[in-house]
């Protein structure tokens, strides 16, 4: 029940309990409402009560942050409203924030200033991995985290700004990306045809979708519709994600989106072939057919983990650089669409990336082979051409 506490004759405190903390302390939210002048004497008690009621109601089912609410509190809260992300994301989340927490974590939303985050940055700072001084970039990603949070705060009209978008940062070391140049992905297309059957198709397909390694791990044959005899398309949708404490989870893709993308006749005939031969497995082992691509020959999902360490070997057996690994098939695919003048809005949908931005910051990087062909083009035009 809500007790209310008669301040002046038209202003009251309306206090609703709602449960316990792990430490034994009551959870409360206290209001201070003013009945305004058009409520008659006579109907003041039933314009609190009301109040009452109301902030009661919202209290007990979770709606009732405010200016007031601790931003650990709505942190908290944030973290369950979101369903759109995969969860390992949502586990990175969680992670990060529990850094945070200790720094932050009992300022109010509405006391929240720039400055107790750029403390929180020099405490973070301060962090080491693996012996090692955590990276900006590093740091700036806790930043990102608690920032869209705060971002939600602000749509939702607790705050009026976003103090976390009023910090002036330095700059972050860009990490180089290392492409395979195109030859070498040929060597690694060879490299594949003596490999088992479930690995020839996982890396096949990384190659020529792009998609990530969770949602290859979540890949079921429904995912691809035939759009003639020859040719199909993949809806992505679901992701598979190894989560601490909880194993292998699926959950949708990271950014909570589907997408499709072209399948061409030889990629198309490589998977029926594929899909037969799993068929075989399981009926020779006497199991149902997995709707999953990517199971042992019992139905079991092999784990994501296996996938990026067979693929390490194939690397270190090949000599490919040590710097390669199962993302860098994803990096492959994207830079060859853009240099061969794919738009990047496509390119952009295909990688499953909301707009080009990230796209640009991160994979708009010139192979040698275009950069050896630029310096060429320099001394043709200023040496040869006199």
């Amino acid at each position: 029940m809500a007790s209310i506490k008669k301040i002046s004759d038209r202003k009251f405190k309306i206090t609703v309990s709602n449960g316990y903390r792990p430490d034994g302390r009551k959870i409360c939210k206290a209001k201070t409402i003013v009945v305004p002048d058009g409520v008659g004497k006579r109907g003041i008690n039933q314009y609190v009560s009301h109040a009452a009621e109301e902030m009661e109601r919202t209290v007990k089912n979770g709606f009732c942050e405010d200016a007031e609410t601790t931003f650990e509190e709505y942190a908290q809260r944030w973290l369950d409203r979101q369903v759109k992300y995969a969860a390992g994301t949502i586990a990175s989340y969680r992670r990060m924030l529990k850094v945070v927490y200790p720094f932050i974590g009992g300022i109010k939303l509405g006391q929240l200033r720039p400055m107790a985050l750029e403390n929180l940055l020099i405490e973070l700072r301060k962090r080491t991995s693996h012996g090692k001084p955590v990276q900006e970039a590093t740091v700036q990603k806790y930043l990102t985290v608690v920032s869209a949070v705060l971002s939600d705060a602000k749509r939702n009209e607790i705050i009026l700004k976003n103090p976390a978008r009023m910090i002036d940062l330095p700059d972050t070391e860009k990490r180089e990306q290392f492409i395979p140049t195109e030859e070498q992905a040929r060597q690694l297309i060879l490299a594949l045809l003596d490999e088992p059957e479930i690995y020839r198709a996982f890396y096949i397909l990384a190659l020529y979708t792009g998609c990530r390694r969770g949602e290859l791990c979540a890949l079921k044959w429904h995912d691809f519709i035939m759009t003639d005899q020859y040719r199909c398309v993949l809806t992505v949708s679901r992701s598979r994600s190894i989560v601490a404490g909880q194993g292998v989870c699926e959950g949708p893709t990271k950014n909570g989106h589907s997408r499709t993308i072209a399948i061409d006749e030889d990629i198309t005939s490589f998977l029926q072939t594929y899909c037969c031969f799993k068929q075989r497995e399981e009926d020779a082992a006497g199991v149902e057919h997995s709707p999953y691509l990517f199971t042992d020959e019992h139905g079991a999902f092999t784990h994501p983990d296996t996938f990026t360490k067979h693929l390490r070997k194939i690397f270190r057996e090949n000599g490919f650089p040590e710097n390669f690994h199962l993302h860098t098939l994803r990096h492959l695919y994207v830079s060859t669409l853009l240099h061969h003048g794919v738009d990047k809005q496509t390119v952009a949908d295909l990688a499953g990336h909301a707009d080009t931005s990230f796209l640009e910051r991160t994979y708009c990087h010139p192979q040698m082979e275009l950069k050896n062909r630029a310096a060429q083009v320099m001394t043709d035009a200023l040496l040869h051409s006199a």
